[in-house]
C-alpha cells in the first residue's frame, strides 16, 4: 500500500507539474514568435485575460481604469496559492509595515514588486516582455512566488502604444528593413510617447494631470510596493542601462535604498555577462525630480527603478556600430532583467520589509510642517492635489507661525487661522510632503534629467511658512453656501483671481449669457462691495434675449462654487459704473491653436488639454502643413504652443500672420515660440544677450570637464520672482509678484514699445532650482509676459510655459487672461 501511494503521490506530482508548465505561452496564443510583430493593446490584455482565467488560483486581474480614448488599464497580481487565498490580509498587514491603518504590523516575509511597463508608448518592447515575464513566472520561476506578490502593469500608455503600434503595422516592409532612413524607422508627428494629449505619462506622477496617472495612483497607493520598476527604452546605439542610478540622489533617499540598488545591478549583471550583452549604469538617470516613475516610488520607500533598453526602432535596426538590434532582443532583456528583480526581491524578502518599515519609522525632518495662506480656492486646488496622493492636511489654529517664508526668501512668521493650511511631516508620507514642499532642493550634482525646482507654495501661488516646529491645527471648514436667483437685480458681479473663475466665465459664454470685466478696481453701492480689475460683471440688459438668464447665471456659478453678488444698480459708489468704457464685454473668442510639424507635441498637447479638461472651451486645432491655405479670419486668437519654427515661419507664412494681427488679431506665443519673432525687423522682441555673453573666448576647457562645463548656461526648472504690471489686463487677479518657472535660459529684452506685464529686474536671483552661473547676467532686465499692439491686433509673449506639464496652477489665469482680457476691443 506505501508503495502504491508512493506511485500515486508521485503521478499527481507529475500531473501537477505538468498542468504548471502547459499555460499557453505567448508566443503559441498570438500565432507568431514573440518580438517578430507588434502586439496591438487588447491583444495583450486578452492574453493576461486567458492566464488568469487558467490560473485564477494564483493571478488576480484588475481593470483599474481606462485612457482618454476608452482603452481599458488592467494589473495583474501574481503570487502562489496560498498568497492570493490571503492577498487583502497581506496588503493590509503591508501598509500596516509603512504606518498607514490601525494596528501594528504583523512580521512578514513577503516581498511586494511592481512592475511598470510601456509608460511610453513607442517604447514598445516591454509590453511585449510583460506578457513573457507574467509566463515564466507562472511556469518554471514558481518558487519565487512563495514570498513575493508580482504586479505587472503591461501597458501604463495604451493610447500612446496603439498609436505606434499601428502606425508600424501599416509602414513596415515586409521583411523589414533594418536601414535608419527608412519610413518604419522615423515615426512622424506627434509620435508614441506620450498618451492621447501628448503628456508625457512618466513626467506626470505627482501632479496627476491625466486619467491613466489618476487611476494608477489609486491602485499604487493600495500597495506601496517595496520595489518599483519602470521598463523603458533609449537611443538604438545606447545598450542596456539598469540600477544602480545616477547622481544627484534626493539627500531623502536612504543608504538602504542606494545599497539595494548595486545589489539588484549586480544580480541583472550576472545574467548580462554570461549572455555577453553590454550594459551601463550610474550614468544619465538620477532620482531628483519627483514625478517619475522611479522617484515617486522611491519617495514612498520602494527602490524605484528605470530599466532602459535601446530601440524605438522597429522590428529591426542597423545602429551605428553594424550591429542588427531586433524586437526579439529587446523583448529578452526586458525580461530578463524583470525577472532579475523578481528574484532578487525573493531572496531578500524579509530585508526589505525590515527596511520598509524603517523607512516609515524614520521621522527626522528639517521642517516638521508647511503651513499654506491663501484663497479658499488655492488652497482647494492644492487639496486636490494632495487627496490624489493621499497625503494629509488640516486647518492651521489660531497661533503665530515662524520658519522660512517662500514669498521673501528668508525667515520671517505670520499669526495662522483656520483659514490656513497645514501640511505636516508627521504622518507616514512625510518624506514625500517634505520633497514636495520644500523650499530649495539640495543638489549634490548640478548635472541632472529633469527640472530642479517645483516647490508647491510657488506652483499654487499660495504664501508659506516652512517651520521647524509642528504647527497646531484644529477641524472643521467652511462649506460653500449656494447662490440664489434675483429677478429684480439689474445684473450679477464675481471676483476674478483664479481659475474656476475663468471656468465659470467660460461656462456662461458657451451659453451664450454675455459678460464684461473691469479694468479698474470698483465699489458697488448696493450691497457695497469691492472688487478688483478683472471680475466679472452679467448685466441683465446685456441679456434681454435669455428668458433663463437668472438660472443661467446661478446654475453655473453654483456649479463652480463661485460666489456671485446681486447688485440693485449698476451706479458704483466709486470706480467705473457698469456702462462706463473701462467695463468692456467679453469677446466670446474664436480659438484656433497650431499644431503638427515644428510644433512641439508636448507644448501642443499641454494647450489642447487645457482648453479641452481644464477650461472647457471650444478650440480649433490647425496643422502647419494646411497653415497656407487656413483661413485665419475665421478665428480671433491663435495659439502658437511651444515648438521650433525657424523652417515654418517663411515669408510667406509671417506675412499672413502679419496681416492677420494688424487687422485685430491675437496671437499667443510660447516659449520656443517667441523665437520666430525675436529679432525680427517687424517685431519688438529681442534676445536679450550681454556683452559678456558674445565675445569670443577660445574653449580651453578640458575634455572630460565640458559637460560640467556646460551646466553654466543651463537653466534647468528654477523659479524667479519676478514683477508684475497688474493693472495691465494680462495680469489681472495677480498681485505685484509672480514666481515663475523657468525651464530653460533663453531671455528676452524689455518691450521698448510694448507692455512689460512680468519681468525680471536689475539682479534676478533664482529661490529655488539650478541656474548658471552665465544665465543669471542674461536674465537681467528680460521679459517674462508682454504684449505688443500691432495695428489692431496684439501679439502676447509668455516667455515661460505656464502650462508646462500642467502642475504650475498659479500661472493659468494669465493665459486666460490673454484669451479673454488683452486688447479686447479687437473685434473681428
Amino acid at each position: 500500500m506505501q508503495k502504491i501511494a508512493i506511485v500515486i503521490f508521485f503521478l499527481l506530482s507529475s500531473f501537477f507539474a505538468s498542468k504548471a508548465q502547459s499555460l499557453q505561452s505567448p508566443s503559441d496564443f498570438l500565432g507568431y514568435t514573440l518580438g517578430t510583430e507588434f502586439t496591438r493593446h487588447h491583444q495583450v490584455i486578452d492574453y493576461f485575460k486567458m492566464v488568469a482565467a487558467q490560473r485564477p488560483h494564483q493571478v488576480k486581474l484588475e481593470n483599474y481604469g481606462e485612457t482618454y480614448e476608452r482603452r481599458p488599464l488592467y494589473t495583474a497580481i501574481i503570487s502562489s496559492e496560498a498568497n492570493i487565498k490571503n492577498l487583502e490580509n497581506i496588503r493590509i498587514n503591508h501598509l500596516k509595515n509603512a504606518g498607514i491603518g490601525d494596528g501594528n504590523a504583523a512580521v512578514s516575509d513577503i516581498a511586494i514588486v511592481w512592475l511598470s511597463y510601456n509608460v511610453h508608448g513607442n517604447e514598445a518592447s516591454s509590453t511585449e516582455a510583460a506578457m513573457k515575464t507574467l509566463h515564466s513566472l507562472l511556469t518554471e520561476k514558481q518558487d519565487w512566488l512563495q514570498n513575493t506578490v508580482v504586479i505587472i502593469d503591461p501597458c501604463l500608455n495604451p493610447d500612446g502604444r496603439d498609436r505606434y503600434v499601428n502606425w508600424y503595422n501599416q509602414t513596415k516592409s515586409t521583411p523589414y528593413d533594418t536601414d535608419q532612413q527608412a519610413n518604419e524607422q522615423n515615426e512622424p508627428w506627434p509620435r508614441g510617447r506620450a498618451n492621447h494629449y501628448l503628456f508625457d505619462l512618466n513626467r506626470d506622477w505627482v501632479w496627476a494631470s491625466q486619467i491613466e496617472t489618476q487611476a494608477r495612483l489609486k491602485l499604487y497607493n493600495k500597495w506601496l510596493p517595496q520595489i518599483h520598476v519602470d521598463f523603458h527604452e533609449q537611443g538604438i546605439n545606447d545598450p542596456y542601462y539598469f540600477a544602480p542610478a545616477a547622481e544627484p540622489f534626493h539627500e531623502i533617499i536612504t543608504d538602504w535604498q542606494r545599497d539595494f540598488q548595486n545589489q539588484i545591478g549586480e544580480n541583472h549583471a550576472s545574467y548580462f555577462d554570461a549572455k555577453g550583452w553590454l550594459y551601463f549604469t550610474r550614468e544619465r538617470f538620477d532620482l531628483l525630480y519627483p514625478s517619475y516613475g522611479d522617484t515617486y516610488p522611491t519617495y514612498l520607500g520602494a527602490i524605484g527603478m528605470t530599466y532602459e533598453q535601446g530601440g524605438q526602432s522597429g522590428l529591426g535596426v542597423l545602429n551605428d556600430e553594424g550591429d542588427v538590434l531586433t524586437l526579439v532582443d529587446r523583448v529578452e532583456h526586458h525580461h530578463t532583467t524583470g525577472l532579475s528583480t523578481v528574484e532578487i526581491a525573493s531572496k531578500n524578502a524579509k530585508k526589505l520589509n525590515n527596511e520598509f518599515q524603517n523607512y516609515f519609522a524614520n521621522t527626522n525632518y528639517k521642517h516638521k510642517s508647511y503651513v499654506m495662506r491663501g484663497s479658499a480656492d488655492q488652497l482647494d486646488g492644492l487639496k486636490t492635489l494632495l487627496d490624489k496622493h493621499d497625503i494629509r492636511y488640516a486647518p492651521a489654529a489660531n497661533g503665530k507661525v515662524s520658519g522660512y517664508n517662500y514669498q521673501d526668501n528668508k525667515n520671517g512668521n505670520f499669526s495662522g487661522t483656520s483659514e490656513d493650511m497645514v501640511i505636516s511631516t508627521n504622518q507616514p508620507k512625510g518624506k514625500l510632503v517634505q520633497v514636495l514642499f520644500e523650499p530649495n532642493t539640495t543638489l549634490a550634482d548640478s548635472i541632472t534629467y529633469d527640472i530642479t525646482a517645483w516647490s508647491l507654495p510657488h506652483a499654487y501661488g499660495l504664501n508659506a511658512i516652512a517651520s521647524t516646529n509642528l504647527a497646531a491645527t484644529t477641524t472643521g471648514s467652511k462649506t460653500f453656501q449656494p447662490n440664489k436667483e434675483n429677478k429684480s437685480a439689474t445684473g450679477y458681479i464675481a471676483k476674478w483671481d483664479h481659475m474656476k473663475d475663468a471656468e465659470f466665465l467660460a461656462e456662461l459664454l458657451k451659453q451664450n449669457v454675455k459678460v464684461r470685466f473691469t479694468e479698474k478696481p470698483l465699489i458697488t453701492k448696493n450691497p457695497e462691495e469691492s472688487f478688483d480689475r478683472g471680475a466679472l460683471i452679467i448685466v441683465r440688459g446685456d441679456n434681454k434675449n435669455l428668458d433663463n438668464f437668472d438660472a443661467l447665471v446661478i446654475v453655473a456659478a453654483n456649479t463652480f462654487k463661485r460666489k456671485v453678488v446681486a447688485i440693485s444698480s449698476g451706479f458704483s459708489k466709486s470706480g467705473p459704473d457698469f456702462g462706463s468704457p473701462d467695463v468692456k464685454l467679453v469677446n466670446k473668442q474664436k480659438i484656433a491653436l497650431l499644431s503638427g510639424t515644428y510644433t512641439s507635441s508636448l507644448g501642443y498637447g499641454e494647450v489642447w488639454h487645457f482648453f479641452e479638461q481644464q477650461l472647457k472651451y471650444p478650440v480649433t486645432s490647425i496643422s502647419t502643413d494646411n497653415f497656407a491655405r487656413t483661413n485665419l479670419d475665421a478665428y480671433t486668437v491663435l495659439v502658437i504652443p511651444n515648438g521650433n519654427y525657424k523652417r515654418f515661419f517663411n515669408d510667406s507664412n509671417l506675412e499672413k500672420l502679419q496681416n492677420w494681427v494688424k487687422n485685430g488679431g491675437k496671437v499667443i506665443a510660447i516659449d520656443g515660440a517667441l523665437n520666430s519673432f525675436a529679432d525680427h525687423k517687424d517685431f519688438g522682441l529681442k534676445h536679450n544677450i550681454t556683452e559678456d555673453s558674445t565675445a569670443t573666448k577660445p574653449n580651453l576647457t578640458p575634455y572630460a570637464e565640458r559637460e560640467r562645463e556646460s551646466t553654466n548656461d543651463m537653466i534647468t526648472g528654477a523659479i524667479f520672482k519676478t514683477e508684475v504690471d497688474a493693472t495691465h489686463p494680462l495680469a489681472f487677479g495677480y498681485s505685484k509678484n509672480y514666481f515663475t518657472l523657468k525651464s530653460g535660459s533663453s531671455a528676452y529684452s524689455l518691450l521698448d514699445d510694448g507692455y512689460n506685464v512680468a519681468y525680471l529686474g536689475e539682479h534676478p536671483k533664482n529661490v529655488s532650482g539650478f541656474a548658471g552661473k552665465n544665465t543669471l547676467k542674461n536674465l537681467e532686465n528680460s521679459l517674462i509676459f508682454g504684449e505688443e499692439r500691432i495695428g489692431n491686433g496684439s501679439i502676447i509673449y509668455l516667455a515661460d510655459n505656464i502650462l508646462f506639464r500642467n502642475f504650475w496652477e498659479n500661472g493659468k489665469l494669465f493665459f486666460v487672461n490673454a484669451i479673454f482680457f488683452v486688447n479686447n476691443s479687437a473685434f473681428k
